[in-house]
């Protein structure tokens, strides 16, 4: 009964006229973000934060939720008309949503995008919200053992699925675990790593690290590469309707897909991009024509797009009823929520109640949302990559700036936004992926004192987490994280 009177309280506050405003807003900025090429949802989100602050938190939450679901559908825009993705979760779009759009059906392919992307997302909605509560229900038993494990595991599992060599993704954690270290320890009171400074002595802020290593980054990527690649324009982006063959073609995927995009997205470090390619590779290898794949397959464009939409929100899952991030963009969300003075975890339910319920009603507006605002606004929404470079830039970092004086009226936070701008453009050169630096920094001191708790309640032992079978039980899936990717290369290469 409590469930259901906060799905009621949820929906008045997603059908509120400021809810669906803010609704509104969040979806519509997140598309136009996400149409242009190099700024993803994280992107979107980190620039989004400044603006939210001093906004009431439930509506500043849902607002974020629209830029990062909305910045995921302008992702595919340019997918399928440019072949340039705009995050890395929409590149498996371009395998087919491209070659669609080549041969003059850009126009469905943008429709199957839109209606693969509300199938997802909504599918997703519904689940997050019959399983949200029962995880939060189950994680009041946990300690600060458990918890250590837990966040161990989103830690591990981060690391070893980014893109790339897991040794960058650990060695961009551990930079991570050593910023948040910088300032007073909570628990004895010292300073650490302060070199003396006393503007180290609060620590460093999660803006300046988010804006720095994402939004800046990527202006100062844009600022150096500056040769244009020319790309084929679609000029002629067809109709978007769709026929009943076409319907009954996609509903297998989209079904199949909602259900296996939003299991990854609960899985902390998953993520939305590694959902994508295994739906795509998944309907690859069920499909009957697999050979259609790669030159316009209805079915292998609907795939990653509803597994995509469906992620992104199953991600949300670990991050309301636990405090764990399932990605990287929320884990720049987790970061957000408590810059606004909300603490996620198994106790939101019963004290934030209009806030979970109704970041979770919102869901279903939003999802709505896009599809009756994109769909017609296809041919305007694509000419936002017709913006010059120059001004994308000059915007970006204006926000930057303004966001990151405003909170602190700090001259040095600005150094420091530099810095980590700096930073985050040799780690996007040398490879190495920053949602694991940042995940690192949101957790860093939760796991500390959670660990050191741990060992203070037992005395010392450590039985504490191998004597507990769900410790031990997170642990070895820890463990696993890491040495399976691992076997998988040795395997290839013999």
């Amino acid at each position: 009964m409590n469930s259901f009177n906060g799905i009621i309280e949820g929906f008045q506050v997603a059908f509120s006229l400021e809810g669906m405003l803010f609704v509104a807003i969040g979806v519509l900025i997140g598309t136009v973000i996400g149409i242009m090429p190099g700024l993803g949802p994280i992107t979107a989100i980190a620039v989004m934060i400044p603006i939210t602050y001093g906004m009431d938190a439930t509506f500043a939450l849902v607002m974020m939720a629209g830029v990062y679901y909305g910045s995921i559908f302008g992702s595919s825009t340019s997918s399928i008309l440019l072949n340039t993705p705009g995050a890395a979760s929409t590149v498996a779009t371009t395998f087919d949503g491209y070659p669609l759009a080549q041969r003059g059906e850009a126009g469905k392919a943008l429709a199957i995008a839109a209606i693969a992307s509300f199938v997802g997302g909504t599918v997703a909605a519904i689940f997050l919200m019959l399983f949200a509560p029962i995880l939060a229900g189950l994680a009041v038993s946990f300690g600060p053992a458990e918890y250590f494990a837990l966040m161990l595991l989103g830690m591990t599992a981060i690391s070893s699925l980014s893109e790339g060599s897991s040794i960058r993704a650990f060695i961009s954690a551990v930079l991570g675990f050593m910023a948040v270290t910088i300032g007073i320890d909570s628990q004895t009171g010292t300073s650490r790593f302060t070199f003396g400074n006393v503007n180290f002595l609060e620590g460093i802020d999660f803006l300046v690290i988010a804006l720095g290593l994402f939004a800046l980054a990527e202006v100062t990527y844009l600022i150096i590469n500056r040769r244009d690649r020319s790309f084929e324009k679609i000029s002629n982006i067809g109709s978007i309707r769709l026929s009943k063959k076409d319907f009954k073609e996609i509903s297998g995927p989209m079904s199949r897909h909602s259900v296996l995009g939003f299991i990854i997205g609960i899985l902390p470090g998953a993520g939305a991009t590694i959902a994508s390619f295994m739906s795509y590779v998944t309907e690859k290898r069920l499909s009957k024509n697999p050979e259609e794949f790669g030159k316009g397959s209805l079915k292998g464009l609907a795939a990653p797009e509803t597994s995509t939409n469906a992620a992104s929100t199953g991600s949300f899952v670990p991050l309301l009823s636990l405090g764990i991030p399932g990605s990287g963009t929320t884990a720049v969300l987790l970061g957000a929520l408590l810059v606004l003075g909300v603490q996620p975890g198994p106790l939101l339910v019963s004290e934030e109640p209009s806030l979970f319920w109704g970041v979770i009603a919102s869901m279903y507006i939003g999802n709505i949302m896009l599809l009756i605002l994109n769909l017609p606004l296809i041919p305007y929404i694509a000419k936002v990559l017709k913006i010059p470079r120059p001004l994308l830039i000059s915007l970006v970092l204006t926000l930057c700036m303004m966001g990151v004086y405003v909170i602190s009226f700090s001259t040095f936070d600005l150094y420091l936004l530099l810095f980590f701008g700096v930073l985050g453009y040799v780690m996007k050169s040398l490879r190495f992926p920053a949602a694991p630096f940042i995940l690192a920094f949101v957790l860093g001191n939760l796991l500390e004192e959670n660990f050191r708790m741990a060992l203070t309640i037992s005395n010392g032992s450590w039985m504490v987490f191998l004597g507990n079978p769900v410790v031990l039980a997170l642990l070895l899936l820890s463990l696993l994280s890491i040495v399976l990717p691992n076997l998988r290369r040795v395997k290839k290469k013999i």
